[in-house]
């Protein structure tokens, strides 16, 4: 038995016709993007990417009417992240060389966010990250106050939590930003596919995004949708061949092909390219709906069995991520409330067919925010296609290693 419950860090399974796409372009397609004659291999490849970057401008309901040109293909969310602050960083360098170039973010951000942050701030940047409630979110009026004085170039914002599931009120942060003047990148990687995201209602600068999470696809294909006017303020962080422009000597501005230096990861862009297909038949709304339903009862069962629980109390306002503790001994034994090593517990689970995920989950920030470092916590993020039966069968599990809890812990 396998009960897959880290859907946080990758979705599974994956639709299939994610895995299918993919498997069909390496045997039957494979052209590269812009390198070869105007045969059907190199159109049907021309055509897909295309169609993708369309679903992706759709979804997003990016800046400039949805425009696909303003879709940029990366890695991943933490790639797409570098491009955007090291790019926007080597140009307002070159426009005011003597000046601090100011970053703003909160202390619920994955280390997606805080470690380039942190990498740049020997090089002219200061970082400041607000600090966020107890619960995760982020208060606005604490916002409202730090962008008065108006000292800050550039705003991140992690939507929602990868530890405990919280989600940041969008609308009032972006509606700040946008008084301000303040440009502001969403790190989307824990809500894209999950929560319907307008990104030119909100006016974000850039929404940075993953395929293998919410979105169904494969590893190793994101990117951003841009506005198109700050994607003119920001250099390209790679240079090289683009299938275009070839007479150039240095790289073309023009987008697409600006910010997306050498071969694109192909087979990946065709399975996400399935991934939105299916997305879109299945609907955004559906998939928020079951999720919430399956987290609802995660969060019955829970109380009854005692768990401890970090952010939010109920599926209001959070994702079903979950960032939990158990006793090591009953509850009714009030003299002991020590907690279960995490370590051990997902080990001991995991032996049993349940993939979960211990410790700090790329994200000291938010466990020091929450109260749960250093130790951390236990990530139970149940997906798409759970079922109550799952849980039920998880929490049941969760007893059973208590039970053998002197043997799994190593006691006499």
């Amino acid at each position: 038995m396998s009960i897959y419950l880290n859907n946080a860090a990758t979705t599974w399974p994956k639709p299939r016709c994610v895995p299918e796409a993919a498997a069909e372009f390496l045997a039957r397609g494979g052209g590269n993007l812009g390198r070869g004659t105007a045969s059907w291999r190199d159109l049907a490849t021309l055509n897909m990417v295309l169609d993708c970057r369309i679903r992706l401008a759709k979804l997003f309901d990016g800046c400039d009417d949805g425009n696909p040109r303003y879709v940029t293909f990366c890695s991943g969310v933490t790639e797409a992240l570098n491009v955007v602050f090291k790019g926007f960083r080597k140009s307002f360098f070159s426009s005011a060389p003597k000046t601090v170039m100011r970053v703003l973010s909160t202390s619920m951000e994955h280390n997606a966010v805080v470690r380039p942050l942190r990498g740049m701030e020997g090089e002219g940047v200061a970082t400041e990250f607000l600090e966020c409630g107890p619960d995760g979110a982020l208060d606005l009026g604490l916002l409202e106050e730090v962008l008065m004085d108006g000292k800050f170039h550039l705003m991140v914002l992690s939507h929602a939590s990868n530890v405990c599931g919280t989600i940041q009120p969008l609308e009032g942060i972006a509606g700040l930003c946008r008084g301000a003047g303040l440009p502001l990148v969403l790190d989307s990687a824990q809500t894209a596919g999950i929560l319907p995201i307008s990104a030119s209602k909100l006016g974000l600068a850039a929404l940075c995004f993953t395929g293998h999470k919410g979105l169904m696809g494969p590893q190793g294909i994101g990117g951003v949708v841009w506005d198109p006017g700050f994607a003119s303020r920001v250099a390209p962080l790679v240079e090289g061949g683009t299938g275009s422009f070839s007479h150039m000597e240095t790289q073309p501005w023009e987008m697409p092909d600006k910010f997306e230096a050498g071969t694109p990861n192909l087979p990946g862009i065709a399975g996400l390219d399935a991934a939105l297909g299916w997305l879109e038949e299945t609907e955004i709304e559906g998939i928020r709906e079951r999720e919430s339903k399956i987290g609802e009862y995660f969060l019955e069962r829970l109380q009854k069995a005692g768990g401890v629980l970090y952010g939010k109390p109920t599926m209001e306002g959070r994702l079903a991520v979950f960032a939990v503790d158990f006793p090591l001994w009953p509850p009714s034994d009030r003299k002991n409330t020590k907690m279960w090593d995490n370590g051990i517990l997902a080990d001991e689970l995991s032996k049993r067919g349940f993939e979960t995920r211990p410790g700090l989950h790329c994200s000291p920030l938010a466990h020091k925010t929450l109260g749960s470092f250093p130790k951390g916590s236990l990530r139970v993020s149940p997906g798409y296609f759970n079922t109550p039966e799952d849980i039920d069968a998880f929490f049941d599990a969760v007893e059973a290693v208590k039970e053998c809890r002197d043997e799994c812990t190593g006691k006499n």
